[in-house]
């Protein structure tokens, strides 16, 4: 049998009974627009946590306070004990070595009232060196100075987010305004460049202050919050980390590691587990998205061996006026094959089409990538011929005089 008669008898069959044609695909297409829709929302949950933490600053370690503990009960939850100081950072930046910046912060969250409005956040002391360390740009005015923190002034420099929430989204006239702080009156110097980020994560939804003025009008006391160091490259990491940990516990009398009052986080490292979670994430929503292929394969499979039980006379005829088992074969696979591509070829318009309206939306930044169109046609393919090898094979099969005489 020539290929273009193979072809036309395949759409000559198929379209013989479209109804139950296009029912036999929707299968497919649910299962391939699933995979390539739920591949790409992971991915795009996978790029946003990764471009989230990398956002914070490059080959950065953030030092923590540890748990507080109290006797006789539980501890409380890590960071919220008392136990970095300013002489810590001071020892980190003069004595660790492949150091590119350190740089102190205060935190607190309070209520903020502007102009007729007010809003909770959080506030942050920091110093000059918090720009490069954490990878804050200005977008408007001034950063906090080392004139600054040295005089300890009431000035403040917004996020986006808050300075829209106080002056009106997009405003422009921040810069020179003044602001109230846990009542104190702190004036606007600057405002930052939008990072991103939603919930009590988001980067923009924040206010920095000098960190001497945090400490002596928030917090009430000469600890930090946390200490940021920016190791010189990505490879020395690790290294900067252990010689920091070393450090500390020297500083603060503690010889038992597992005691230690304090957490050194490694960026890479969370940006490997992170992207690991997520990997994990995708790889899951993607194998449940699967099942419905397999779904969608049986049913292809039960649409063929209908169509050769109904077909039995005609396959008797063909066989009787000289096809071979061959050509009965490779008739009964095309079609099942058939099916499949044109149902995968509307499954990966469908499946991107969602993964557009989820970014389109603003729902999430789904991404869909080619790798995972070719896997949909290759696994479409597949489909049909794992699920319409058995059809065929029946069909070839089949005895042309038991055919003929079939009712």
């Amino acid at each position: 049998m020539k290929n273009a008669d193979l072809l036309h008898e395949t759409y000559s069959a198929l379209s013989a009974n479209k109804a139950r044609s296009g029912l036999t695909m929707l299968g497919i297409i649910i299962g391939i627009a699933s995979v390539i829709a739920m591949t790409a929302i992971g991915q795009g949950a996978q790029n946003s946590v990764s471009s989230s933490i990398q956002s914070i600053g490059a080959n950065l370690l953030m030092i923590m306070p540890g748990a507080t503990r109290t006797f006789g009960g539980p501890s409380g939850a890590r960071g919220a004990a008392k136990t970095l100081t300013l002489a810590d950072a001071d020892d980190i930046a003069s004595e660790v070595s492949n150091v590119a910046g350190v740089t102190r912060e205060v935190t607190a969250r309070e209520q903020v009232v502007g102009t007729g409005t007010n809003t909770n956040t959080t506030i942050t002391g920091v110093e000059p060196s918090y720009l490069t360390v954490r990878n804050v740009a200005v977008d408007e005015g001034n950063f906090i100075s080392d004139q600054n923190v040295t005089d300890g002034d009431k000035v403040a420099v917004l996020g986006p987010t808050v300075r829209d929430t106080l002056f009106g989204v997009g405003s422009t006239d921040a810069v020179g305004q003044i602001i109230r702080i846990n009542g104190a009156e702190y004036t606007v110097i600057g405002t930052t460049v939008a990072k991103g980020g939603s919930g009590f994560s988001n980067a923009d939804d924040i206010i920095y202050v000098p960190y001497t003025t945090a400490q002596r009008y928030l917090t009430g006391d000469k600890y930090l919050s946390e200490i940021d160091v920016q190791a010189a490259t990505s490879a020395e990491s690790t290294q900067v980390q252990n010689d920091i940990t070393t450090l500390l516990l020297s500083n603060h009398n503690i010889t038992d590691p597992t005691k230690a009052d304090f957490n050194v986080l490694n960026e890479t490292s969370i940006l490997a587990t992170a992207s690991s979670v997520t990997g994990t994430f995708t790889t899951l929503l993607a194998a449940v998205a699967g099942i419905s292929l397999v779904v969608g394969g049986i049913g292809i499979m039960n649409m063929m061996l209908t169509t050769v039980t109904e077909r039995t006379r005609e396959i008797g005829l063909r066989k009787a006026i000289g096809a071979k088992k061959s050509d009965i074969n490779k008739q009964f696979l095309m079609e099942a094959i058939m099916l499949t591509f044109i149902g995968g070829f509307i499954g990966v318009i469908l499946g991107w089409l969602i993964s557009f309206g989820v970014t389109y939306f603003g729902i999430l930044q789904a991404s869909v990538s080619i790798s995972s169109i070719i896997l949909a046609f290759c696994v479409s393919a597949g489909i049909g011929i794992i699920f319409g090898y058995y059809p065929a094979r029946r069909a070839a099969q089949l005895n042309p005089i038991d055919a003929l005489r079939y009712e």
